[in-house]
Order: C-alpha cells, then sequence, then structure tokens
C-alpha cells in the first residue's frame, strides 16, 4: 500500500487533533475518515463534543502544535507519523495504532526482526542474567530488542542490546525518563544509535494509567514478546496479554515454583506460552512470523476522501443509546443490537460521547460510562 508523506502544514493538524481532548488512537481514526482531513475534523470537533453534552473541547492551536514541534527537534528528537517510513512496521498492524510518536535517536525501529523482553522491577541476578543472555544471542542474530526501560529486566534487556539494537518505550514524555536512574541508560541508547519512543508530549509525566499503554506499543513493535521474571498481578503479564490480542507471540522463561517472580511466567508456560531455555528457542517460532501477513489486522489506512454523508442522530437515538450503556464495558455490537440503531449512526453517537467526555473506550471496540 502507498502511503503519502505528510506535508508540513498537515503534521501540524494531524498533531493538534490527536493532542485534543478526548481524543486518542482509534477516535482520531474514525475522524479522519469520517470527514478527510485534519483539518476538517478539528472544524467539527466542537460541533461534536456540544452533541454530546460536552460544554467545552480543548483543541491545541496552531502556536502551540508549531512549539511542540520545536521543542522537540530542540532536543534532538522528532515526531513522525504512521505515513512514515519509519514508523515501526509491526506496530501499524495492530489496533489502533498511534497515529504520532515522539522519537529520539537512530533507525532500530525499521528493523522488522523484533523481540521485546520484559520482566520483574526487582529482578534476581539470574534473571537479568538471563535477559542479557537472551538479548544478546536474539542482537547477534539481526534482532533488536524491545522492552520498557524500567529497572531489572527491561534495563538488562536493553544494556546487552546496546550494539545490536534496541527501542526503549517510554510512558512519559522524552524529557521525563522514568525511572530516573536509568537516564544514564536511555542516553547510552541514542548514542549506541538506539531509539527512545513515546506516544506521549514533552512534560508529560507518566501516571499508573500510561504504563499498560506502554506495554501495547512494546508488544505492537514486536513480533514476539519473552517474560523473564514476572508475579502473578504483574504488568509484564498485561503485555503478555496485549502481544495475545495482538496475535503475537508469547514466551516465558520458567522459574522456581518457590520464587513468587516465576509465578507469572510458569502460569503463562501452563496457557500455552513457549518454554524458552535460549535464544534458539525464540529464532525458530519467529522466523516466518509477520503480522502484515494476517489478515485480521490489516495495516490501518486514513482514507483521502471523506465517508459519505449520514443523516444527523436523532434525541431518540441517542437517548436510547444512553439507556443501554453502563459503567461495565459493552461492545459496539452489542449495543447496536439492543437499541436497534445502525451501524453507521452508532459510530457518530459514539464518537460524539467519546468526544464529550461522557464514555470511554477500551480496546476491542468496547464502550462505558465515566465516572
Amino acid at each position: 500500500m502507498t502511503r503519502s508523506i505528510l506535508s508540513p502544514t498537515q503534521r501540524v493538524s494531524w498533531l493538534r487533533l490527536i493532542r485534543a481532548d478526548n481524543v486518542g488512537p482509534a477516535t482520531f481514526r474514525t475522524l479522519i475518515n469520517r470527514f478527510g482531513s485534519a483539518d476538517a475534523a478539528l472544524e467539527a470537533l466542537p460541533h461534536l463534543a456540544k452533541r454530546g453534552g460536552g460544554r467545552h473541547i480543548r483543541i491545541p492551536t496552531l502556536a502551540e502544535a508549531e512549539d511542540e514541534i520545536a521543542r522537540t527537534e530542540a532536543i534532538g528528537a522528532r515526531l513522525i507519523t504512521s505515513n512514515d517510513p519509519d514508523y515501526p512496521p509491526h506496530l501499524r498492524h495492530i489496533p489502533g495504532p498511534p497515529p504520532m510518536l515522539t522519537v529520539m535517536g537512530g533507525n532500530a525501529l525499521s528493523n522488522k526482526r523484533t523481540v521485546g523482553i520484559v520482566g520483574a522491577r526487582n529482578a534476581s541476578a539470574a534473571g537479568r542474567r538471563m535477559a542479557q543472555l537472551l538479548a544478546t544471542d536474539l542482537g547477534r542474530q539481526g534482532y533488536a530488542i524491545i522492552s520498557g526501560l524500567a529497572r531489572g529486566i527491561d534495563a538488562a534487556a536493553h544494556q546487552a542490546s546496546l550494539e545490536t539494537g534496541t527501542v526503549a518505550v517510554m510512558a512519559g514524555g522524552l524529557d521525563h525518563i522514568y525511572p530516573s536512574e536509568n537516564l544514564g541508560l536511555a542516553r547510552a541508547i541514542v548514542d549506541a544509535g538506539g531509539t527512545l519512543l513515546t506516544e506521549m508530549p514533552l512534560g508529560w509525566e507518566p501516571r499508573a494509567r500510561d504504563f499498560p499503554r506502554r506495554n501495547r506499543l512494546v508488544a505492537g513493535i514486536s513480533l514476539g514478546v519473552v517474560i523473564v521474571e514476572a508475579a502473578k498481578r504483574s504488568g509484564s503479564l498485561i503485555t503478555a496479554r496485549l502481544a495475545l490480542e495482538q496475535n503475537r507471540e508469547v514466551f516465558a522463561v520458567p522459574g522456581s515454583p518457590l520464587d513468587p517472580r516465576a509465578e507469572g511466567g510458569n502460569h503463562l508456560i501452563q496457557q500455552g506460552a513457549r518454554l524458552v531455555t535460549g535464544a534458539h528457542d525464540i529464532v525458530a517460532e519467529l522466523t516466518h512470523a509477520d503480522p502484515a501477513r494476517l489478515p485480521l489486522f490489516e495495516a490501518e489506512d486514513f482514507d483521502a476522501a471523506p465517508a459519505s454523508i449520514i443523516a444527523d442522530p436523532s434525541e431518540d437515538d441517542r437517548s436510547r443509546l444512553l439507556t443501554a450503556l453502563s459503567h461495565a464495558p459493552t461492545a459496539a455490537d452489542m449495543l447496536i443490537e439492543a437499541t436497534g440503531i445502525p451501524a453507521p449512526v452508532m459510530q457518530i453517537l459514539l464518537l460524539e460521547l467519546e468526544l464529550a467526555g461522557r464514555i470511554e473506550r477500551s480496546p476491542g471496540q468496547l464502550f462505558a460510562l465515566r465516572g
């Protein structure tokens, strides 16, 4: 599929749209496909939010967007879009890929042979050593290592793959390295030609909810994810779940049943994750892996022209939808069945309510009332 590179003006419009209140990757795609361009979507946002019951939706000004671009470039970073050739190739093949990323460093992102290695922050010495061995051996065989720049397993995997290529995915802005103790490692990654990556703007301090978003990108950039050590309830297991949802391979290193840090990995193996004793176990499974071949995850595309005009929803439609919604996430298909509202009209209603901040969207086209 041919992708057109955005003009500088279009990049600014894309940035303003993705930074607007209540606009995430999936909403961004819906808006572009409905209105045909970011400029047209920006013009429609206030009206859509008002119809959904919102009072005000904040949209960055032209000057604010241009300032973010200038500040990003001033620290040696850059903003890339999903249309750019250096956008992570496998990330295009997940539901709702980020339309824009902020990146710093070399060309490790362009490597199609990628493996995520994640695990416990309070990793054992043996766990860190295993992460280092896997990252080193995989790097020698041409794989870039993807991880989250956390303490423990993540840091060990990054450190071992500095020379062969590594990508650190961050939960906050590039000027908010977390944890701060890994600031030196982040600099070393860039100096070695690796890459720092985030979907958050400069100045963004990571919050608890931002780490699952980061984990989604770790899984999405990777062909497969390896869990080295992980407790039963941990961010690493969230990454494994997200990898499965994205149809990626999941691997786990077995550990002692007496060590709580091995409980999560052992459980994954019981559930069907591939047991890992060395890099050869991973390479053997990933040799022919390619998300682009999976029709379920065709790359997101943005239409060049707006969708056909659909009549505005009625107040009765809106009332029936609000009655059907609850605080429990509900699939859009179920809402259509329960209300009898046609799918195109339902899409507009959900878009209005989301922009108004009255509902939130979860992966899998699930929607729930806020608060």
